[in-house]
This record gives C-alpha cells, sequence and structure tokens, in this order.
C-alpha cells in the first residue's frame, strides 16, 4: 500500500519476493533524527530503525546508512537526538525531512545540482538542545543521546547512545511507517 500524496522513500523497490517481501511487514515507528557537525551546522532525517536496547545504561540504537550526512556529524560531535513523530501531524515533518540533505544522494540529478544541500529545518519549528542537537517543537516527545559506539551493518552503521535527556512534549500516539503508506525493507 502506498500513499500518492508522500513520495517513494529511496531505495525502496516496487517489487520484491521472498525474505524482502516478508521483511515489509515489519512496524517502525517514524523518527527525526537531529543532529549537528563540528562546526554548528544543523542537519535532521527521518529514521524507522530505531530502538531502546538497555535499561541501566538506557541506551538506543540508531541504524544510520554509511554515507549519511547525519552519521558523519554525529561522528564529528558524538550527539545525537531523537524525535518522535506525533501520529495526528507528523506526516508534513516526514515529508520535508525524507529525502537526503545532499543532493548527489539522489539518483538521477544532474551535474549542476549535485552539490546542493537541503535545509531539511528550514521550515520546520524546532529548539535546539544543551548538546546541540534540534528538537522538533511538533514532536510527540524526543529525547537525547551521547553516542558510544559505531557498530558496522552492512550498508547501514548502528548508534548506539545513552540517553542524556529527555520529555514527551503532548499527549497522543507516534507515528508509524504503515500510517504514511511507506514502505522501507530496501
Amino acid at each position: 500500500m502506498t500513499n500518492p500524496d508522500l513520495p517513494s522513500l529511496p531505495g525502496s523497490p516496487k517489487e520484491l519476493e521472498g525474505p524482502e517481501k516478508a521483511m515489509l511487514k515489519l512496524a517502525y515507528g517514524v523518527h527525526v533524527i537531529g543532529s549537528r557537525s563540528a562546526s554548528g551546522e544543523m542537519n535532521a532525517m527521518l529514521a524507522d530503525w530505531v530502538m531502546q536496547v538497555s535499561f541501566m545504561p538506557r541506551l538506543v540504537v540508531a541504524a544510520i546508512e554509511n554515507d549519511a550526512r547525519t552519521l558523519r556529524f554525529i561522528r564529528e560531535t558524538n550527539v545525537f537526538s531523537v524525535n518522535l513523530l506525533h501520529q495526528k501531524d507528523g506526516r508534513e515533518i516526514a515529508r520535508q525531512v525524507v529525502m537526503p540533505s545532499e543532493a548527489r544522494k539522489v539518483k538521477g540529478r544532474p551535474d549542476e545540482m549535485q552539490s546542493l544541500i537541503v535545509e531539511k529545518l528550514a521550515n520546520i519549528p524546532y529548539g535546539v538542545h544543551e548538546n546541540g542537537c534540534p528538537v522538533l517543537d511538533q514532536s510527540l516527545g524526543w529525547f537525547t543521546c551521547d553516542a558510544e559506539e559505531f557498530v558496522p551493518a552492512g550498508d547501514h552503521t548502528l548508534v548506539i547512545g545513552r540517553v542524556t535527556d529527555g520529555d514527551v512534549v503532548r499527549e497522543g500516539e507516534m507515528l508509524t511507517e504503515r500510517e504514511l503508506g511507506w514502505e522501507y525493507a530496501g
């Protein structure tokens, strides 16, 4: 099932077979990972693959593509934020952050656009946490992390982060990938 009003996710093939087709049945929350570079540039990316992996200490893992700007920024600063999108109105934020910041990552872009950097936070209200990462005003909730470990995992890197702060911004439920009509199984 796809929603015609939303863009297709990059790398989501239309026809899948076997295990890839079965993997599309996995349910994911929709998160926005906030990051900053050592020079203070802000970035946001849409992430499905985020989960808690420990109570004591409280740890989460986020799977981030190896060539993502967000991963570079987290490696530089060792900090990031995780914003949980609200079921009611998180779709618009998801639309704004789904595509890569760096135009060179989108296949078929003309040469003159290869160096373009999209400022995905330009039209999204946010504050800056004391760790320097963006926290979205319209999120359901958020938490910040110190990156503790980077684990290679195929075309992604698992970033294990120690939760340092967080809060619930408003009542409701978290937006899930299924509600967007998107599929992300590679």
